[in-house]
């Protein structure tokens, strides 16, 4: 069962090839199966993601088919007691983006206190205007966000991306569990591993408990929007609007009435009180942002202002997306909590600082350069993987417009198994963590989303790009 890899660190097996505590009631169970066990067990599951529809979208690709996300058998596993530390940096970091939003939109304290430079919301296109002075239903911002981790050693996981916008995901950790559980029960009653199933109800009464003033006490009426079934995500959209259950609509499901935002049924016309929105800003309302949208409803910013519906998450939270941004998180959670974090960053050159940038063309060939604004594993650079004519023209980018660029040091990933024809064998991981905010508290659920990059040495696990997920396995105490 060797699976070691010399550089990175490995989840599942010491370097002396002794199992780690968080693997051991897994390995005893995995030593004492057939073989091929595993590899039956992962077709059996294929066709039933294929049955179920559990696909994405490529964008850009010329065919545009609909594809699986490879499934790996070999849950990723974290114990109790490291679960307790990464809870507590994660409900830290998110009390303090939440504040931070609230900042932005009111006083912007932190731009005057010379924490965060101006230059940083001036033509950025996620700081919206038209949340300026307003505070949304509860004082919440953002209602789901997922917070992307690696982890380099044994106590060192670290901050990589902040999803505040409209993180996504989280079915496929649903689904992860749910077939785990079927093909392997046994296992479930061997190795005691803590719930997940039970997030969308625990999504329905966190997204309730944000109900606008026009709900007036009753009980809220939620909606899931989604641009329509051509959307990459939009199985997903799909999954949560039936487990929650809650209406699935799109934009021409929707009208203002009344002074609130009303969905079609057979019924007629009827309110709702939260909408949890799968559409990006731009396209939320064509009166106010994009006047050629037809994914969103015209009017429902004049209406979400007016204290007419929840939208959820809160328009303008994309700024908490942005990797300049995010360089500055440890000053911004040490300014908002009045603690050091918890959870670090990854350490990150800002392209628009000369220095900075002067370094990032010096070293390039070892960096990882990221656009800004960049999501799903585009727009970026992994030096050390670069030919020379990619490397020349990602310089030319750099120097033409350095402020859209953050660069990183090429971070050796820790490594959990995966099943290969030759047997297990390491591959490197993140981990997306998701989370809850409603007046009533912050609520993280136990795991979440590892990604793995199936290839080799490849340290990109996004699907977009030929990554995998695992089932998150947090150990019971």
């Amino acid at each position: 069962m060797k699976t070691t890899s010399p550089s990175s660190y490995d989840e599942m097996l010491n370097a002396d090839g002794s199992v780690r505590p968080a693997y051991a009631g897994y390995c005893q169970w995995y030593d004492q199966q057939p073989p091929d066990l595993l590899r039956r067990k992962g077709s059996e599951a294929e066709a039933f993601f294929r049955r179920t529809g559990i696909t994405f979208n490529v964008y850009g690709n010329e065919d545009a088919e609909e594809r699986l996300i490879p499934f790996d058998m070999v849950p990723r596993i974290i114990t109790a007691q490291q679960w307790r530390k990464l809870s507590r940096g994660i409900e830290q970091r998110v009390r303090a983006l939440n504040a931070f939003l609230h900042d932005l939109y009111h006083r912007q304290e932190i731009v005057r206190s010379g924490r965060l430079p101006a230059r940083l919301l001036k033509n950025n296109v996620a700081f919206l205007p038209e949340m300026v002075g307003f505070t949304p239903p509860g004082g919440v911002y953002t209602h789901i966000v997922g917070i992307d981790l690696v982890r380099t050693g044994e106590d060192d996981f670290m901050v990589l991306e902040d999803n505040a916008r409209t993180p996504s995901g989280v079915s496929y950790m649903l689904e992860n569990r749910e077939t785990m559980m079927a093909m392997f029960p046994e296992l479930f009653t061997r190795v005691r591993v803590r719930e997940v199933s039970d997030y969308p109800r625990r999504l329905a009464r966190s997204l309730a408990a944000c109900a606008p003033p026009a709900c007036d006490g009753k009980k809220p009426v939620v909606a899931v929007l989604t641009p329509g079934i051509y959307n990459s995500a939009y199985f997903e959209h799909a999954f949560l609007a039936d487990q929650m259950g809650a209406e699935l609509v799109e934009g021409s499901d929707l009208r203002v009435e009344n002074g609130r935002i009303a969905m079609r049924t057979t019924r007629g016309y009827q309110p709702i009180d939260v909408l949890y929105r799968r559409v990006d800003d731009e396209y939320l309302d064509p009166l106010t942002f994009n006047p050629n949208s037809v994914l969103g409803v015209s009017g429902i910013m004049d209406v979400y202002r007016a204290g007419g519906i929840t939208i959820a998450n809160a328009p303008g939270t994309g700024i908490c997306d942005d990797k300049a941004i995010y360089s500055f998180m440890p000053e911004i959670v040490e300014f908002y909590t009045g603690e050091k974090p918890i959870l670090q960053n990854v350490p990150t050159w800002r392209c628009a600082e000369p220095d900075s940038l002067k370094y990032v063309l010096d070293n390039l060939a070892e960096l990882v350069v990221k656009e800004v604004h960049g999501s799903g594993g585009y727009g970026m650079l992994i030096g050390p993987t670069s030919s020379r004519k990619e490397l020349a023209a990602f310089e030319a980018k750099l120097r033409a417009k350095p402020e859209n660029y953050i660069a990183q040091p090429t971070l050796s990933l820790s490594t959990v198994p995966i099943l290969t024809k030759a047997g297990l064998a390491p591959r490197h991981v993140d981990l997306r963590p998701f989370v809850l905010v409603s007046p009533n508290g912050i609520d993280i659920t136990p795991g979440g989303l590892t990604r793995v990059a199936l290839k080799k040495g490849s340290l990109v696990v996004n699907s977009s790009q030929g990554g995998g997920t695992k089932d998150s396995w947090v150990l019971d105490d």
